[in-house]
Parts: structure tokens; C-alpha cells; sequence
């Protein structure tokens, strides 16, 4: 998916309200051009190609190519890119691909911009230093979020069994979702998408136990044990009849439009609650989102984070204009309204004042949701070391292959926790 929009008048523009005095910084040349790469739903493409349009009202001069992808296949456009010199200007970024990249030189350390045409002082130390690598921030907050369970109402009620809420337990979420595969109300349904192969969900399920996916020092937080148990409790829901079956669940490509609720295989799902806006616009039935399960005396599992930052090439010709535009879209009123929420709630408390009142009830019930989970969480995860990106694919493909049967959860957490250290080694 690609755009190109025309602007001009950028310098004048820049010149009337960006500071950049004092830091030696170089204004844009006249007729810019730069590049936006992100991953995301059609949502979160619609917006973003409305933000840079009414940013080329203000300054025609300058000329984004926008392109979006899927969360798979992102990657390895981005790392394809930057490896062949040719990396967009403008990269939608990940907490856990941040260091990385930038401990390699390729994205802009922004701290020099801060307080000049980078405004974002009013988001407080924890939502600036979410950005920041080693002391320098290299990619800016574009919304706090957490993770969550996302519940379809209708089916649930329709099954006659009680909608899950804030609260339960993991057994209980499970021993629910069996009755609703059990009332048999819809063809080929069940209660709970299989989330064996997801790393928020298997990173909460530690955090609980007192473990996490890595320590400090940028070792594993976990032992084999601990894998297998997660392997276990969802092959206890497959013979329970709880969540869907692993052929089923191989039909989901790591994309909103293939989650088993936005299909109609699972009464529940797990995401991000950032993606809570674009879940209900491809679901005709009304959905909730509610806090992870936790057992009693657990510690705290889930946690406040950069739904994803806005980073800019070390490498790009125009980082003065891009650093512009990032700060465009989470400090200007007219480009955190046309974003939204979908991005998760905006980091600057005038912009989230700015945004509640003309919300839609589906973005309120986000806001709503961060305001709750907020006294409970835990704090931020150590920074993940170089190689940690490559576990949450092979996370996915060893959960699958206990799915199919080919191995044992025993097996399997073995081999997970082996194969994981060795990456991190190698990164």
C-alpha cells in the first residue's frame, strides 16, 4: 500500500514554529522528499495517510511516500532496507527492535531535537525514556498501551455462559470458554483463540510467577520448566475442548484480519489494546476488552508500554523535516485527532485531555481501559537483548509444533529455552 502527497511551504513553516537555535540544526530544502514505513491494520493506514495529507495542507514542499505492512513481513522489508543502505526516513519502530537497531547505528539520536522542534517534554520521564537507548532517545512514544483479551459479547451471551471480566483466573478463562465451544451455537466455533505461540501472552504468564522473558544483563528470565508449563496449560485447553484446534489456528498470519475472533473461529482473542479500535471495525458484533487472567497472589503481569515509537533513519537526508512531522503527529492537535487512539493513548496529557471529549464509545472504552489496568501494573521489562526479535517467531513456531503433536510440551520447553538463549548469544 503506497501514497505519495505533494507539499510546499515547509521552510516557512518550520521557520515559524520550530526552535532550532543554538543546536546547529539544518532547516529542510525545499521540495523534501522521505519515506514512512509502519506495519498495521487498514485502520491504521487510513489514518495515517489522513495525518500526512493534512500535513501536506500546511507544507505542500514536502513530498512522504507512505507503505504499510504486515507485522511478519515488516521486518524483514525493514531490515532488508536498512541493510542495503536504503532505509526509510520515517520508521514505525518496536520496544523490543529499538535497541537493537539503534546500538547499531541505524536510527537518529533525537535528544538534540528535545525541547526544540521535538516538543515532547509534557510526556512525562517514564513515556520519554520508553524511546531511549543508552541515555539518548531514539524513537518517540506514539501511544501508551498494554496488552489484552478481547471479548466478542454477543457469543458469549448467545452461548449463555457469562462473558469473561477483569479478574479471573487462568482456569477459570479456560473452563468458560470450553461451555461456549460446548453450547455449539455456531458452526466450527470455540471459546478462545490458541495463544500458546504468543510472547506478551507467555511474557505475562511469567511476570506473574516472579520470572520474566529477560533479565538486565540481557540473559534469559526464564528456565525450560517454565516453557513447558505454558506449552501444558494449552494443550490441557485443546482437550478440553477450550480453544481452537492447531489447524485452525494456523490459518492466523500475525494480522487483524486473520485473528480467530475477527474471523468468527473464537469467542476471545488476545492483542494489544491499541488495536481494540480496529478489531470492532472489522466485527460487526459488539466486543469488550478486559485485563489478562491472574491467579491469586500473582505478581503483576501486564504492564504500561510504547504501543510503538516513531524513530527516523540515522542515514536520512531530511532529519530535520522528518523529525518535524513525527512531532506533528503526537503534539499537534490536528494530527494526534486524526490518529486517534489506534495507536494506543497518546503520551501528552493535553492531547489525551484534548482527544477524550470526541471520542467514540469504541475509543473510550480503550481510554477506559488503560485507566483501570493502570493501578495494577508492573514496571517496564528490561530493554530485550540484540537477537530477542527472532525468539517471538520461533516462540510461535514450537508452540504450533506442540499444537500438531509433533512434540511434548516437556520437548518443547526444552528445546524453546535452548534455541532462545542461542539467539540472544549470536545477537
Amino acid at each position: 500500500m503506497t501514497l505519495t502527497i505533494d507539499r510546499r511551504q515547509l521552510l516557512a513553516g518550520m521557520a515559524a514554529t520550530l526552535a532550532f537555535s543554538g543546536i546547529g540544526l539544518n532547516r529542510a530544502n525545499a521540495a523534501t522528499s522521505m519515506r514512512l514505513l509502519w506495519w498495521g491494520s487498514k485502520e491504521r493506514s487510513d489514518r495515517t495517510f489522513a495525518a500526512v495529507k493534512a500535513y501536506q495542507a500546511k507544507n505542500p514542499d514536502v513530498t512522504i511516500a507512505g507503505e504499510s505492512f504486515g507485522w511478519d513481513s515488516y521486518w524483514t522489508r525493514l531490515a532488508t532496507q536498512t541493510g542495503g543502505g536504503n532505509a526509510p526516513d520515517l520508521i514505525q519502530m518496536d520496544y523490543r527492535y529499538i535497541f537493537e537497531y539503534a546500538r547499531r547505528g541505524a536510527l537518529l539520536d533525537m535528544t538534540p531535537y528535545l525541547g526544540k522542534s521535538l516538543a515532547i517534554e509534557d510526556f512525562g520521564a517514564p513515556n520519554i525514556n520508553s524511546g531511549k537507548v543508552d541515555g539518548k532517545i531514539y524513537g518517540v512514544n506514539l501511544g501508551v498501551n498494554s496488552s489484552m483479551v478481547v471479548v466478542n459479547v454477543a457469543a458469549w451471551q448467545e452461548a449463555g455462559v457469562e462473558p469473561p471480566h477483569d479478574g479471573m483466573t487462568w482456569e477459570q478463562l479456560g473452563e468458560a470458554c470450553a461451555k461456549v465451544t460446548a453450547a455449539k451455537k455456531r458452526r466450527g466455533f470455540y471459546g478462545t483463540a490458541d495463544q500458546s505461540g504468543g510472547e506478551p501472552d507467555f511474557e505475562c504468564w511469567l511476570r506473574q510467577r516472579g520470572k520474566a522473558l529477560y533479565t538486565s544483563d540481557g540473559k534469559l528470565g526464564f528456565e525450560a520448566k517454565d516453557a513447558a508449563e505454558w506449552f501444558s496449560f494449552w494443550g490441557h485447553l485443546r482437550e478440553i475442548g477450550a480453544c481452537v484446534p492447531a489447524d485452525v489456528q494456523a490459518l492466523y498470519k500475525q494480522t487483524l484480519e486473520t485473528d480467530m475472533l475477527v474471523t468468527k473461529k473464537a469467542a476471545v482473542s488476545y492483542a494489544f489494546s491499541n488495536q481494540f479500535v480496529a478489531i470492532q471495525g472489522l466485527v460487526k458484533e459488539k466486543i469488550d476488552l478486559i485485563a489478562y487472567p491472574s491467579d491469586p497472589g500473582s505478581k503483576p503481569g501486564q504492564y504500561l508500554k510504547p504501543s510503538m515509537l516513531m524513530s527516523v533513519s540515522a542515514t536520512s537526508a531530511n532529519k530535520d523535516a522528518a523529525v518535524a512531522f513525527v512531532n506533528y503527529l503526537v503534539e499537534d492537535p490536528e494530527g494526534a485527532k486524526i490518529l486517534g487512539v489506534e495507536r494506543g493513548v497518546p503520551a501528552s496529557p493535553k492531547i489525551r485531555d484534548l482527544l477524550t471529549p470526541d471520542l467514540d464509545a469504541t475509543s473510550k472504552q480503550v481510554v477506559d481501559y488503560i485507566g483501570r489496568l493502570t493501578p495494577k501494573v508492573g514496571a517496564l521489562p528490561p530493554s530485550p537483548p540484540n537477537g530477542a526479535g527472532e525468539n517471538a517467531f520461533l516462540l510461535k513456531k514450537i508452540a504450533e509444533e506442540v499444537a500438531f503433536g509433533k512434540a511434548s510440551a516437556q520437548d518443547a520447553g526444552a528445546k524453546f529455552t535452548e534455541q532462545a538463549a542461542a539467539n540472544i548469544t549470536r545477537g
